[in-house]
């Protein structure tokens, strides 16, 4: 017997229902609204009334030095996206490895965990800083005639990926681990072997756990590249500093920082959505 159309037709009090949270979500929009013009403008009054705030705006907020800075700052930052491009696909591919290396069970792999673990333990605890000053002074420094001359990015993106991977491996370790052992059994059951079980089964399901975790290091990973400029590599960080230097004046550097957020917005908020959305699935019981 069929339902007619009236069946599903909300009663009075659902209609009230959703008439009150609609109404309740606008009060608190605007409510929202309010205050943050509120606080905005406390801050600017603030912020204006100061003594010496029409120094700090001459010094930091000067638009002609910053059209005049703004083409070396963008050149730069074509160095830092290429830098951010490369290192993000080595970081990915040998912080995975590593992660793989320390789930290895058997006792013949043990000389391989020891490496994985003693290389996060280490640079877990480097300061990248330091690891850019060894790589980008140290490897030069040996003068392997077969090498020759190394560029400063490449050596940068050496540095970071060094670095970053260990951070990495530790996430792509959790979520392997995260996946539970009659996963992995199952699929041995039906004849995968190990690589493939933990290619196809296991893998998919780990990244997937981890992939709020790992944007995040992504986002940590954006800012980091412009470290690259304590080798002398003319990124926006330096292009801003060289700036800085001709006009006496510190507006590059807020130009830079700018284009620094700028390109982490996009990441933080698609980082954001993907959070989200993985809540919501774990919430409606849905498999990850």
């Amino acid at each position: 017997m069929t339902q007619t159309q009236s069946e599903y037709e909300p009663s009075a009090i659902e209609h009230a229902r959703r008439s009150f949270r609609i109404q309740r979500k606008r009060k608190s929009t605007l409510v929202a609204i309010a205050s943050t013009l509120l606080f905005s403008l406390v801050v600017a009054i603030g912020l204006v009334s100061t003594p010496g705030w029409e120094r700090v705006t001459e010094s930091f907020f000067n638009i002609e030095v910053g059209i005049e800075a703004f083409p070396r700052i963008l050149e730069g930052i074509w160095l830092n996206l290429r830098v951010l491009f490369f290192t993000t696909i080595s970081v990915v591919v040998f912080g995975l490895l590593l992660a793989l290396l320390r789930t290895l069970r058997n006792p013949v792999f043990f000389p391989l965990r020891l490496f994985a673990h003693g290389y996060v333990d280490f640079f877990r605890g480097l300061p990248l800083i330091i690891v850019l000053y060894i790589v980008g002074f140290g490897i030069p420094g040996l003068r392997l005639e077969w090498l020759g001359r190394i560029p400063v990015e490449v050596l940068g993106t050496v540095a970071l990926t060094l670095t970053y991977s260990a951070y990495v491996s530790e996430v792509f370790r959790a979520g392997i681990e995260s996946i539970h052992p009659s996963q992995r059994l199952a699929a041995r059951s039906l004849g995968l072997s190990y690589g493939k079980s933990m290619r196809l089964v296991v893998l998919p399901q780990a990244i997937r756990r981890v992939a709020p975790p790992l944007m995040n290091d992504f986002v940590a990973l954006q800012k980091d590249v412009g470290l690259i400029s304590v080798l002398g590599a003319i990124d926006a960080v330096r292009g801003a500093q060289i700036e800085v230097a001709t006009y006496a004046n510190f507006t590059p550097y807020v130009l830079a920082g700018i284009l620094f957020v700028l390109l982490a917005i996009p990441t933080v908020r698609f980082t954001d959505r993907i959070s989200a959305k993985l809540a919501q699935r774990e919430q409606s019981g849905s498999a990850l």
